[in-house]
């Protein structure tokens, strides 16, 4: 699916707005938002790669530190040919405010290298992954700047990225990057945290808006998170009608296997032809009638274009920014209920936090303890927002950021800042 398709608004700007529309309900102090409107700072790097052929090919890469009022800066890198400064900048706004609806000690940030990684050797992604870090050390640390994989990045990649910054600082120093191996001090559970996460936060709200166990579901994007999550809800007994991935969808109102659906995929590359199933083009996975609809792949995938056409009851965010504002305005007015991303995907940044706890510590837990620990922190910001949409008589996306901002602030207050 073409990104130009989807994307209607410049995403700091959507951002922005969002922060514009909770200032509205709860007015927190003029100067103290003022400050929440821009990154505390935003660095662009210029990254040579000698490429296979012995040519030398220069990357840009970003890194935005939005806030660290309530601790050190925390956000993935990504890596995709769309990367853009005012993308990373509004990422990083984000996981401010999914630190902070989650009540965990961090900040936000985020970084990106404008690349299709897809198209380098190894050893070109090696050199490209290690030039980024050496291009941000400076500004990153255990306790300064803790970044994380994202888009086209995964846990080998935080290795070398790790081994980089310790070569460069001549430290041990394994908590400046989350995501890593388990040998490299990585936390158990990590590599599905946000389907985890996501998972805890749906049960949650399901049973708030009336739905049962067993609802319906469509899942665009059968990647990651959302291959992920779909495993962990047919396991669960909910009924995936419909799921896609970059090249179509399909559909089976009476449910798809999604066991043997992953393990076709691995095999074919794509979920189109799977047995029983009817294919689809991509973009009419959003008209499907299903209770439950849940945007896991790009941003702004849902819109003026396709909100009409959504017949979902619940809309689950687990990819950033799924949803435009115009189209927020549109399925709100219909009473859709829209669980949003700096909630229902926040497993990820919570799990990382507990690496970095660990890593700290020296001392790691079991799978069962992180799991526990991980199911009550979602639980609780679950609650805290639907209180904040009931107190304030609002949608669950502003009460989401009730909690986020009014943290925040108060952390900025006290601070004197």
């Amino acid at each position: 699916m073409k990104k130009e398709n989807i994307i209607t608004a410049n995403p700091f700007q959507s951002m922005l707005k969002q922060l514009a529309e909770v200032q509205k309900i709860i007015k927190i102090d003029a100067n103290i938002f003022v400050q929440l409107q821009s990154p505390q700072k935003c660095l662009e790097i210029s990254i040579p790669v000698k490429m296979d052929d012995g040519s030398v090919k220069v990357f840009t890469g970003y890194r935005s530190q939005y806030n660290n009022a309530r601790g050190p800066y925390k956000g993935g890198i990504r890596f995709h040919p769309l990367v853009t400064q005012d993308e990373v900048k509004a990422l990083s706004g984000w996981m401010t405010w999914k630190c902070a609806v989650a009540g965990i000690p961090l900040g936000g940030g985020k970084g990106g290298v404008i690349v299709d990684p897809r198209t380098l050797s190894e050893k070109e992604l090696e050199q490209l992954s290690r030039g980024y870090i050496d291009g941000i050390y400076k500004l990153i640390g255990s306790r300064v700047d803790v970044p994380a994989p994202d888009v086209y990045t995964d846990s080998k990649i935080m290795s070398w990225m790790l081994d980089e910054y310790e070569k460069l600082v001549g430290i041990h120093d394994p908590g400046v990057i989350t995501g890593k191996p388990l040998s490299l001090g990585g936390s158990k559970a990590r590599s599905y945290s946000t389907a985890q996460g996501a998972y805890y936060v749906l049960q949650n709200f399901v049973d708030k808006i009336g739905l049962k166990k067993g609802a319906s579901i469509a899942i665009e994007g059968f990647g990651n998170a959302g291959g992920l999550l779909a495993e962990i809800l047919y396991k669960d007994g909910y009924k995936i009608i419909a799921v896609s991935d970059s090249k179509g969808a399909i559909e089976n109102q009476a449910g798809l296997d999604i066991i043997k659906l992953s393990k076709y995929k691995k095999e074919k590359g794509s979920v189109l032809g799977f047995a029983g199933a009817k294919d689809l083009k991509s973009d009419k996975l959003f008209a499907v009638k299903t209770d439950i609809l849940i945007p896991a792949a790009l941003d702004g995938s849902i819109n003026v274009k396709n909100a009409n056409s959504i017949k979902a009851k619940m809309i689950l965010e687990v990819a950033n920014g799924p949803v435009t504002n115009e189209a927020d305005a549109i399925l709100s007015k219909r009473g859709v209920v829209i669980v949003p991303d700096i909630l229902a995907n926040a497993g990820g940044v919570v799990v990382s936090y507990f690496e970095q706890v660990q890593n700290a510590a020296n001392y790691y837990w079991t799978e069962a303890e992180v799991l526990e620990k991980l199911k009550k922190i979602m639980d609780d910001a679950s609650e805290e927002v639907w209180k904040n949409r009931q107190d304030y008589k609002t949608t669950v996306r502003m009460g989401a950021y009730i909690s986020a901002v009014k943290r925040v602030a108060e952390a900025m207050k006290v601070r004197g800042r």
